[in-house]
């Protein structure tokens, strides 16, 4: 008698993990940063320290929520490592900053870059109109339940990615490139002192911004104690190559004065690679790039509201999922966050007031990783950070650099984001609440 085919297995990939890490990251921030930067910095060297530093910053980070998420594989990302390393109240305020701008925050941003992109393109529709028919439409989409979801996210990021491959090879091809050094000179230390270069480092970190993502879906992953942090790993690894090749890129085709000030960088060097009939087919290839980190945060932000929901009663509405597990109320109320973003915000505004929460939350994050070590070493832990304790350190180092910069100097949009705090610590006192899971959970 033959036997029966078996069941696929439950769950997604570590290539479809890996696929979420890349499209969180590579988005919004790696096709618009270049433009803010090459007016104070003038320099290729200096340029590429900077996004190398990001990139070692993300991969200490990542490290560190690779061993959390070994020990804690439980989705909701820092809305569980918070609740459990220091107090749930320290958690929600982390969930409540992720359901309320973390995801859809970015989210708005990369459907503003999409519509600039595109009016690069054609002037058919405006840039407003589009990018609330892609954010509803990809919405949509993920109402179809976790595989569609994962088939259209694995598609729609290895595009992306041979997109980039493709942009690269074709920038470095082009000769002669632009006068720009890429080796240290004397005055390059003037510069990495200086403050521009603090200001860059907020950009290219919100460019980073998204290597956590697999540990929002721990609970929807095979083997989530392996490939969480596998997904985590090699995401960030591969991306941060990415930029640093792409960035150069840039500065090879590009004059610096072509660049400085434009938020479509990217559609300014493909005109210089491939002429302006090009430049406008590879400007319409990043909307659909834009598109996959869109689907990406679309995905993973719901499952926060959602964790919120079933832990407090005051969002239990939030909780509410059809029948093939996806969490429709939280979807429909990220969305329209999305859309009051997009009809009421500025592009700049909306950076600044998400890139201080985002990076105050993975501090904490971080902090309660040493934390953990030191009150409850006889936890397993399948996967060690690399590097204890000098890798978290300088993620710590890096990220308070940054937040007191933000404070001092972009004061308005970081107090924005600590009245939001505040609001979900209010929220969290005044709500009833279930039964906190225990940090061995």
């Amino acid at each position: 008698m033959p036997s029966l085919p078996a069941d696929p297995p439950k769950g997604i990939s570590l290539l479809t993990a890996t696929a979420i890490v890349i499209a969180n990251m590579v988005g919004t921030g790696i096709f618009t940063s270049l433009g803010y930067q090459v007016t104070d910095l003038p320099s290729g060297f200096t340029l590429m320290a900077l996004w190398a530093l990001g990139g070692v910053c993300a991969f200490c980070g990542a490290l560190a929520y690779g061993e959390l998420a070994a020990t804690m594989p439980k989705s909701g990302g820092e809305y569980q490592f918070l609740s459990r390393t220091f107090h749930p109240c320290v958690g929600f305020v982390a969930g409540w900053l992720s359901a309320t701008v973390g995801f859809a925050a970015p989210i708005a941003l990369a459907a503003m870059a999409l519509g600039k992109y595109f009016s690069g393109i054609s002037s058919v529709i405006s840039p407003l109109t589009l990018s609330l028919m892609v954010v509803t439409l990809v919405t949509c989409v993920h109402f179809g339940g976790i595989q569609i979801g994962a088939r259209f996210q694995n598609v729609a990021t290895w595009l992306k990615v041979l997109l980039i491959l493709v942009f690269i090879i074709a920038g470095f091809c082009v000769s002669p490139g632009q006068p720009v050094n890429f080796l240290p000179s004397a005055s390059d230390v003037k510069l990495i002192t200086s403050p521009a270069f603090a200001i860059s480092l907020v950009f290219v970190m919100y460019a980073y911004a998204g290597w956590n993502a697999a540990t929002y879906i721990v609970g929807e992953i095979r083997n989530p104690q392996r490939n969480v942090p596998l997904a985590i790993g090699i995401g960030t690894f591969v991306v941060s190559l990415l930029y640093i090749a792409l960035n150069a890129v840039f500065l090879h085709v590009a004059p610096i004065s072509a660049l400085a000030g434009q938020v479509d960088v990217a559609h300014v060097a493909a005109d210089y690679i491939f002429g302006p009939t090009g430049g406008r087919i590879m400007s319409g290839l990043i909307c659909l790039g834009l598109i996959s980190s869109i689907s990406a945060m679309t995905w993973v932000g719901p499952r926060v509201t959602q964790a919120l929901g079933q832990d407090l009663r005051l969002l239990a509405p939030l909780a509410a999922c059809t029948k093939s597990g996806v969490p429709w109320a939280a979807l429909l109320a990220q969305l329209l966050i999305v859309v009051l973003l997009l009809l009421t915000a500025t592009f700049e505004k909306v950076l600044s007031y998400v890139q201080f929460s985002i990076q105050f939350c993975s501090f904490l994050t971080v902090v309660g990783l040493m934390r953990l070590r030191r009150t409850h070493p006889e936890l397993p832990r399948p996967v060690r950070c690399w590097g204890y304790p000098f890798t978290p350190l300088v993620f710590l180092a890096i990220s308070l650099w940054m937040m007191v910069w933000q404070l001092l100097n972009q004061t308005r949009e970081s107090l924005a984001g600590l009245v939001t705090i505040l609001v979900g610590v209010l929220i969290y006192w005044l709500s009833p609440k279930n039964a906190p899971d225990s940090v061995e959970g």
